[in-house]
């Protein structure tokens, strides 16, 4: 699947939109759930985000004394767990494009004690204002399908990523079970906006994930992309008979 239409469009779930209004759209999506986003999470995947979640720390393996950066971050669940595995030597920078995010995850953060050598920042993916060579690692979590220029993000990732380091994508894929697309797709396409109305009063961002998911690289496709930005070693895990695929590469 290509990433857009052609140079000046995209996609925003099943719709083709101007590029340019991707962001503005996706931003509105996330204002509007952010403060139900953990439970919402929670119902929608029967709690088994928190297990794919743990698989994507366990792969990263921070180390003590790295510098973190945790993209799309939302409320910190990762960010959380790396700023215990740096130590006070580390650094984790939870980013996030969306203020409204950012803020939940602040606040969650903060109200958990978590302080010292967390910071915090509002940033556009696909141009990361850090200097070159500033990360060990780099992690993006269930965000990257929102980003409307996937391969500029990741060539954005691929420069501040330092020599050595690694970047972990954790996204929605395509399952590789006999039979589990048909099942995944009719939970997909009716009850997530039905819990959306329900727990959020909106319907329509559930919709949207459901589509923005379809519309997602699949496995094969995202390990390319990132080779192409310049990533080696690239391996990728299904996780859920391929409903959730983790990919690992490396900047030499």
């Amino acid at each position: 699947m290509n990433e857009s239409d052609n140079k000046n469009s995209t996609h925003f779930g099943y719709q083709s939109v101007p590029a340019n209004e991707k962001a503005h759209r996706v931003a509105e999506v996330f204002h509007s759930v952010a403060d139900r986003y953990d439970l919402m999470n929670d119902l929608m995947s029967f709690g088994v985000h928190r297990l794919w979640k743990r698989f994507t720390v366990n792969l990263a393996a921070a180390r003590s004394g790295e510098r973190v950066l945790d993209l799309a971050g939302g409320t910190g669940d990762l960010a959380e767990r790396f700023a215990q595995q740096v130590g006070p030597e580390g650094e984790v920078v939870l980013a996030d494009i969306n203020a409204s995010m950012l803020r939940h995850g602040r606040d969650r953060l903060t109200d958990a004690g978590v302080v010292g050598n967390l910071r915090y920042a509002q940033v556009d993916a696909e141009a990361l204002p850090f200097p070159e060579n500033s990360f060990n690692l780099i992690t993006i979590a269930f965000g990257l399908r929102n980003v409307t220029d996937k391969s500029a993000a990741l060539r954005s990732m691929y420069r501040v990523l330092k020599p050595g380091g690694r970047l972990l994508v954790l996204e929605f894929s395509k399952p590789v079970l006999p039979g589990l697309g048909k099942v995944y797709d009719a939970y997909s396409f009716t009850a997530l906006p039905i819990m959306g109305r329900v727990v959020t009063g909106d319907s329509a961002s559930y919709r949207y994930l459901a589509e923005s998911i379809r519309m997602h690289p699949d496995q094969q496709r995202l390990r390319d992309m990132m080779e192409s930005a310049g990533f080696e070693r690239i391996q990728f895990y299904n996780l859920t008979g391929g409903i959730v695929a983790v990919h690992r590469g490396y900047k030499f």
